[in-house]
């Protein structure tokens, strides 16, 4: 199994459940939105010498001595970065997205001030606003939500709320929003009001580096991201800003919202940067578009209702009500067979948080493996078997075979030495 030759030795026992994951993975059509596949240098780097190294700060400036080739490959990801997003300045210090947002919270807020962002249940994020997320005891949060008939975001109760708010921040991007979203007419929102723009961009972070989506870049006075989701990298985070908040964010990063650094994941972020302008990895996210595009319009065929009708990104929403379905026995039916989805409030849910009347399917992970339009009719297919008899044992154990063997023709790692 992949580099794991010396735990296989010394732990059996967690060996052999890593192993198991593998082998589900290996024979799971992965659709969860928030997840992607590392590739083996990922893992590598996820994993080298620089997981030994204990250092604080910045390059030039750090409180351990023996950082200085820290230092070089630190400047090199920031390069890469900046390069990437063609932004003015890039931090990739955070150890996740979370991290990242509250990087920037710690560069431009203080304790009551007001923020406006997207409602959770509306398709926004945790630490956009939630009252489960503890940066509410800290700001003022203020949410703006989806137009009801469109279910698109209400530009003019977005405008209304910061006309009456002047909040210190505006955030935009969410977690389960599946269309572009109007950066240039959010940031004129902002800056009309004395407010400040950051946009969250974790999810689409890889479809902007590809180019294949509008980049936040231009607009927004800060950019947060995670690297893995669409950007398909390790389990890390980064920030890029406007030059004129670039002191601001490295404080507010350090020592303002963490300490020291994980290297050996900002290693891998840095070989990340450079295989995102990669053709491949554009080639990858194009078919994202694609294939989120042609399941959204099969689910259709056969009766699902796509929240605001289709998608622009990687992800699919779907509103089970129709089909008389949970979004809890729908995920739970497709795990069965095999396809991994997350239940999922849609806006104006009229159900609980861990019922739900929704899906959120996410189309990386499949679309890294090389599936195209032909294996996801295939998907939406045998989802619609499973939705029309979810708790039947016989159905459900038709649709495992279907999946089995539809993913079997695309593994989950190629065998590189060919």
């Amino acid at each position: 199994m992949l580099m794991l030759k010396y735990t296989k030795k010394t732990d059996p026992d967690l060996y052999n459940i890593v192993s198991e994951e593998l082998y589900r993975q290996e024979h799971n059509i992965e659709m969860i939105a928030s997840e992607s596949t590392a590739s083996e240098e990922l893992m590598e780097l996820s994993g080298c010498v620089f997981t030994n190294k204990t250092t604080e700060g910045y390059p030039g400036a750090r409180f351990q001595a023996g950082s200085q080739i820290a230092d070089k490959m630190e400047r090199l990801g920031v390069e890469r970065a900046k390069s990437l997003y063609e932004a003015e300045h890039a931090n990739i210090q955070p150890y996740s997205g979370s991290a990242a947002n509250y990087g920037v919270y710690a560069a431009s807020l203080k304790p009551g001030d007001c923020v406006l962002g997207m409602r959770l249940d509306h398709g926004g994020h945790l630490t956009h606003g939630s009252p489960a997320n503890f940066m509410s005891k800290f700001y003022n949060f203020v949410s703006y939500g989806l137009n009801k008939e469109t279910e698109l975001i209400d530009y003019e109760e977005l405008e209304n709320l910061a006309a009456e708010n002047k909040p210190k921040l505006i955030i935009a991007g969410g977690s389960a929003y599946p269309r572009l979203i109007d950066y240039e007419r959010i940031a004129a929102i902002a800056h009309s009001n004395g407010s400040l723009l950051m946009v969250d961009m974790a999810h689409v972070s890889g479809l902007v580096a590809a180019k294949v989506i509008p980049s936040p870049v231009p607009f927004a006075d800060f950019v947060s991201s995670s690297t893995t989701k669409t950007l398909c990298g390790p389990r890390g985070g980064l920030v890029l800003c406007k030059s004129e908040h670039a002191k601001a964010l490295d404080k507010g990063v350090f020592p303002g919202s963490l300490s020291s650094i994980h290297l050996n994941i900002m290693a891998a972020k840095t070989w990340l940067f450079k295989h995102a302008m990669t053709q491949e990895f554009r080639n990858v996210m194009s078919q994202i578009l694609i294939n989120s595009r042609t399941l959204a319009a099969e689910l259709a065929k056969y009766g699902f209702r796509v929240v605001s009708g289709g998608t622009d990104n990687h992800i699919v929403l779907l509103d089970l009500r129709q089909k008389k379905l949970t979004g809890k026995l729908f995920q739970d039916s497709l795990e069965y067979v095999g396809i991994t989805v997350n239940k999922n409030m849609i806006p104006f849910d009229p159900e609980k948080p861990l019922i739900t009347s929704g899906v959120r399917i996410g189309l990386t992970s499949v679309s890294q493996r090389g599936f195209k339009e032909p294996e996801i009719t295939r998907i939406a297919e045998i989802m619609n078997k499973v939705a029309n008899a979810p708790e039947d044992r016989v159905n459900l154990d038709r649709c495992k075979t279907e999946a089995l063997e539809l993913v079997a023709t695309l593994p989950l790692y190629k065998d590189r030495n060919n």
